[in-house]
């Protein structure tokens, strides 16, 4: 975002605003689009990121399959949006939820669900029945970065075993995040879990994988049939920092005001860890890159004020003076606002409601 559009949206709409550069994010789409196409995968874009069918849509258009959403509360929206096609990629459970599953299957979307136990399959194929559908249903498999997933192989059979045997359920492959450096092992786990599975009458017709991070590693997985990739749409501090992004690819920003000079070496803005997150990003230095004076540290946070060591800067800010900030982790910033200002050059385009904000079921 050019830093004449930050001005006008200081001026017009105040700060601190979240501002998405809109030429930046068509090239992040088409970019990834390319590269799923090159490679021979579905491109399942992961909405956590944005959380709007405004860009859902976008990336649709551009030519994704479909879409991923984290949470049920997000499906949801998608689907009121009128899109379809959704894999949901958390273990789905508890009876209200259950029941809200319910009713989202009665209106008709194409869903898939991962599961990574017995516990979540056998509440899906309630709601399933229920609901008078047959639901598609991966598992989700660990293969090193030791977060959700079953991890071993033949967890991964026993529970497709279960699947099979559930009515309403249909056994529709795995779903993996793998290490960027372990994809290796998540093949020989994967080929085990295949001939496991397939020993049992069963094929794996969706194979997911997963990460911005992991789009350089797009192809390496023999049997992969599409890739799920959410931050890449705006990218952040963090993903320049692996080196999935340089500057050009960064499509949020906050734009902030020095609001207080202290003394010589400090300052403090007006977005505080209600604006920029508190996520440290794998140990990047501070909270938050500032464009116009990169020297300059966010060391800490109040809730509504980012204070800033200015003691490396040659160029210090002024009272009053306007920033970009690149987030640590975008993610989480746009789930913090209700509304992103779109700008294409310097003109303020559009806002567009993050409406899947806040679904935390």
């Amino acid at each position: 975002m050019s830093w004449r559009a930050a001005q006008t949206i200081a001026r017009e709409i105040g700060t601190p605003a979240v501002a998405v550069d809109l030429d930046r994010v068509e090239r992040n789409i088409a970019r990834v689009q390319a590269a799923c196409d090159a490679a021979g995968l579905a491109n399942r874009p992961h909405i956590k990121t944005h959380k709007s069918p405004f860009f859902a849509k976008m990336q649709l258009a551009a030519g994704a399959h479909g879409i991923t959403c984290q949470k049920l509360g997000e499906a949801e929206i998608m689907v009121a949006a009128g899109i379809d096609d959704i894999l949901i990629t958390y273990n789905v459970m508890g009876e209200a939820t259950l029941e809200r599953l319910r009713a989202l299957l009665r209106r008709g979307p194409k869903l898939t669900l991962a599961v990574d136990s017995v516990h979540t399959i056998d509440g899906l194929a309630m709601a399933a029945r229920q609901a008078g559908r047959v639901l598609d249903v991966v598992i989700e498999c660990d293969t090193g970065r030791e977060r959700a997933g079953v991890a071993t192989a033949a967890e991964a059979v026993a529970l497709a075993d279960h699947i099979s045997r559930a009515s309403a359920l249909r056994f529709a492959g795995f779903m993996l995040y793998p290490p960027e450096t372990k994809w290796a092992e998540t093949q020989l786990f994967y080929d085990e879990a295949l001939a496991g599975v397939r020993a049992l009458g069963l094929d794996a017709g969706m194979v997911s994988t997963g990460g911005t991070p992991n789009l350089t590693n797009l192809g390496k997985l023999r049997g992969a049939s599409e890739h799920r990739a959410g931050t890449y749409i705006f990218n952040d501090r963090m993903m320049m920092g692996c080196g999935a992004a340089v500057a050009g690819d960064v499509a949020l920003t906050v734009v902030s005001r020095v609001v207080s000079r202290g003394g010589a070496d400090r300052g403090i803005l007006d977005a505080g860890s209600k604006t920029l997150t508190a996520d440290p990003g794998g140990g990047l230095e501070g909270y938050g890159h500032i464009i116009e004076h990169p020297q300059a540290r966010i060391a800490r946070f109040a809730e509504e004020h980012g204070f800033l060591d200015l003691s490396r800067c040659n160029d210090r800010p002024d009272v009053g003076g306007v920033v970009r900030v690149v987030p640590n982790h975008v993610c989480v910033v746009v789930n913090m606002v209700d509304e992103l200002i779109a700008v294409r050059g310097d003109e303020i385009v559009a806002t567009i409601p993050v409406a899947a904000r806040g679904r935390l079921r």
